[in-house]
Order: structure tokens, then C-alpha cells, then sequence
């Protein structure tokens, strides 16, 4: 079980490099580093699988540990997996931005002798307006896209605390933790709720404002 952990853990090790090379290629580059990460992706998941086959097969004092980690690398790979989707979302979004571009400059406008200039102005002016309504488009997309990998994150956080806990609770009944311990941990685990949802409605307001400021 050790050794297929740690070639998970180093798969994803891998991805996470992958992902700081996908900004800075081209457009077909960055296509084929998306599917490259996720085969990885998904033999990462398989192997997840097989891990946690394998856990019930392991001394029940090195269990729960080993879950624990088991548990963190699949957090790992659904952040990933989130982070795939947002960079693919991204990538066809400037795809589509420079096909209109380049639709838009090969328009071909009726020549008007009478006014020339105001026809040269007009098409600056509709190029310069369409540049701009992209940018702002685009802004209001990454930050939607964002707050999404966020929240979904802040989830993800959320559903692993409560395993842990319930874990805690198994670990501290084997143990023999006395009740002011246990007592301890639960209300660290509420004040880590109470975060996460202060966290959440500030992230909410901080998308609403930026959204509206856009509009505007």
C-alpha cells in the first residue's frame, strides 16, 4: 500500500507542475497538457480506489492514519479536477474572443466615397468598444470562476472536517481520551464551522460587489 501511496502522491505532485505551465504555451500546447493532466487525473482516482480496497486489509491501529491520507489525496484531486475545468473554461473562452476578433476585422464594410473618415472612425470605434466588452466579460468570468474554485474548496474543506471528526471520535473511544478532551475538539471544530461560513458569506458579498461595479 506504501508504494502505490506514494506513486499517487507524486502523480500528483506532477499535475500541480503541469498546471503552472498551461498560462504560458500556446493555444494547441496548452490543449494537449489539459488531456495529458487529466489522464493523470484519473489514474490518480483509480489508484484511490485501490487504496481504499486495501485499507481494510491493514492492522485496524494504522487504519485510521492511513485514511487520513488516503482521504487528503482525494481532496487533492477534486481541487485539481475543479482547477482542470476552469482553465479549459478559460482557454476557449480567448479562443472564441479571437475568432470574433478576426471575423470582425475581416468584415468587409461598404465603401461610402461621401464620408470616408466617418466610416474608418466608426469601425475604430466598434473594434475599441468590442475589445472592451470582452475584457470586461472575461474579467467577470475569472472572477466567477474564481469564487467557484473557492467555494467549492471551502466545501471540500467542510465535508473532510466532519470525516475527521467522526475519525476523532473513533480514534479518542480506542484511546480512552477523557470527555474534557473530546469536549475540546468538538468546540474547535465548531469555531472552524463558524469560519468557514463567515468566509463563504465574504466571499459571496466580495463576487456581488465586484459583479456590480462591472455592470456599472
Amino acid at each position: 500500500m506504501e508504494s502505490l501511496y506514494h506513486q499517487t502522491n507524486n502523480t500528483v505532485k506532477e499535475i500541480e507542475h503541469a498546471f503552472q505551465r498551461v498560462g504560458q504555451i500556446s493555444t494547441q500546447e496548452a490543449l494537449d497538457v489539459e488531456n495529458s493532466i487529466q489522464l493523470k487525473i484519473t489514474q490518480a482516482n483509480s489508484n484511490c480506489d485501490r487504496l481504499d480496497v486495501l485499507l481494510f486489509k491493514m492492522p485496524p491501529s494504522q487504519r485510521q492514519s492511513s485514511k487520513l491520507r488516503v482521504d487528503q489525496l482525494k481532496y487533492d484531486l477534486r481541487h485539481l479536477q475543479t482547477s482542470l475545468q476552469h482553465a479549459k473554461d478559460r482557454r476557449q473562452r480567448r479562443e472564441q474572443e479571437i475568432s470574433e476578433r478576426e471575423q470582425l476585422l475581416n468584415h468587409r464594410f461598404s465603401a461610402n466615397s461621401t464620408q470616408p473618415e466617418e466610416t474608418c472612425l466608426q469601425l475604430d470605434y466598434d473594434l475599441q468598444h468590442h475589445t472592451q466588452l470582452g475584457s470586461a466579460h472575461r474579467g467577470v468570468d475569472d472572477m466567477i470562476s474564481s469564487g467557484s474554485g473557492i467555494l467549492e474548496s471551502l466545501i471540500s474543506q467542510r465535508m473532510t472536517l466532519g470525516g475527521a471528526h467522526k475519525r476523532i471520535q473513533a480514534i479518542g473511544s480506542t484511546l480512552g481520551l477523557s470527555n474534557h478532551t473530546m469536549k475540546l475538539i468538538e468546540r474547535r471544530l465548531v469555531e472552524d464551522r463558524k469560519i468557514f461560513l463567515g468566509g463563504m458569506l465574504v466571499t459571496l458579498l466580495i463576487i456581488g460587489l465586484i459583479i456590480y461595479f462591472l455592470v456599472l
